[in-house]
């Protein structure tokens, strides 16, 4: 296949991904606030779509990162894979990315590209063309610890928050000041996340240019790559990803003002941190992170400890699971011009095929925010009165179990004496 054209279809492919990485991580930002009604849904998504627009441009360390650290790079040859290559992995993320939003599964989508990258170069050139240490120091060890710092930090800041507005002498606590701290504060998570995620895509962008031999190893991102992965991203931002809406927004705990401040500051603080490091985080696992260390922090609040299960087995199955499709089409793409035709249309068909299934129950923001509204019913939330009763209850049920034990020993006793 003609070099300039293998070229075109690994950009359009990847400004798709970007695309969907926009719908896919929109709720990162937004879930929060339109959970505690901060803001609408419209207004929150279109928000979220300027702020990743105008973050996009104010760093480029996350994708020197991608271009010239996970896959090896030979400052003569270029890097260890080819165009065709990197197609068939960035095939892996998409298809991984569109499967997980049809189960409203929030996974990473950092991680299915790096799985389908890792994949692809394996598969197309041995186990030598990944950069295992950059791969371990700059995706796999932050996958672990920026969700936990991002969890204490929301914790801690969520219990702060109840600390400083405790009722005191009968009067109401003073928390409804949160609720418009959550506009600016979701509004940095949506900066945050342009800084980080549509980095990703310009990092492919480059790594093909210069696998391709049309830019230098080691040079800058051209401006043009910026500017239409910014606006990828931010036109999938603003078409919203409802399902993930939903599982973010009501699914893992009833979020409150106080705590969706206090979960939305933490989650900008490690994005923004990494960007700065040029780790290539997932930042939609620090969210979650933050939400559940949020619910934790809050009195009464009980976690969804399922939904939780849920959303960590996307994330222990992404990378290997995107790595996997990513090599399968690596490997048909072996075929030449052929093989690459296949896995176009393969994966033209499997993204079809998934919306077409998405069509039979789609979610909009009307439906979002009606299971937002009615979360409180699904997740027991007790007053201080009714934990006291709950309390009291459990005691006496416990007392009362001690009680027939003994009663039932002191039987035992006497038969033994009687025999």
């Amino acid at each position: 296949m003609d070099l300039t054209l293998i070229v075109v279809l690994v950009i359009a492919l990847a400004l798709f991904f970007d695309f969907t990485n926009g719908f896919h991580d929109t709720a990162n930002a937004m879930a929060t606030p339109i959970a505690t009604g901060a803001i609408s849904p419209k207004k929150a998504v279109a928000l979220a779509a300027i702020l990743n627009l105008v973050g996009a441009f104010l760093s480029t360390e996350v994708a020197k990162t991608i271009s010239g650290g996970i896959i090896n790079e030979d400052p003569t040859t270029g890097v260890a894979i080819g165009p065709a290559m990197i197609f068939a992995g960035l095939m892996g993320a998409v298809i991984w990315n569109l499967l997980t939003w049809l189960l409203g599964l929030p996974s990473s989508s950092s991680h299915a590209l790096f799985g389908g990258l890792v994949g692809a170069a394996i598969v197309g050139a041995g186990f030598g063309a990944v950069n295992y240490g950059v791969l371990l120091s700059k995706v796999l060890l932050p996958a672990i610890v920026a969700p936990l710092i991002a969890g204490i930090s929301a914790y801690l800041c969520t219990k702060l928050a109840y600390a400083i507005t405790k009722r005191q002498s009968g009067t109401s606590p003073k928390r409804g000041g949160f609720r418009y701290g959550q506009i600016f504060s979701s509004s940095l998570v949506a900066l945050s996340h342009g800084t980080n995620d549509a980095q990703k895509t310009m990092g492919v962008i480059t790594l093909t240019l210069v696998a391709s031999g049309l830019q230098d190893a080691g040079t800058p991102v051209h401006f043009w790559v910026v500017a239409a992965c910014a606006f990828a991203i931010a036109l999938g931002t603003y078409t919203g990803g409802w399902r993930i809406i939903q599982t973010m927004g009501s699914g893992l705990t009833d979020v409150k003002p106080a705590q969706g401040f206090a979960a939305e500051m933490s989650t900008a603080s490690a994005i923004l941190t990494s960007s700065h490091l040029g780790f290539a985080l997932s930042t939609t696992q620090v969210a979650s992170g933050s939400v559940i260390g949020s619910g934790l922090g809050r009195k009464g609040a009980e976690v969804r400890w399922g939904t939780a299960g849920r959303i960590a087995l996307g994330w222990l199955f992404t990378l290997p699971a995107a790595a996997i499709v990513g090599g399968l089409a690596a490997w048909i793409t072996h075929a030449g011009t052929v093989g690459v035709i296949i896995v176009a249309v393969a994966g033209l068909v499997s993204m079809l095929a998934i919306w077409v299934l998405s069509r039979k129950n789609p979610h909009t923001h009307e439906t979002a925010m009606s299971d937002i509204d009615n979360s409180g019913a699904a997740v027991n939330i007790l007053s201080k009165k009714e934990r006291r009763a709950k309390a009291k209850a459990e005691a006496k049920a416990k007392q009362a179990a001690l009680r027939a034990k003994a009663e039932r020993e002191e039987a035992e006793e006497e038969k033994v004496d009687k025999a």
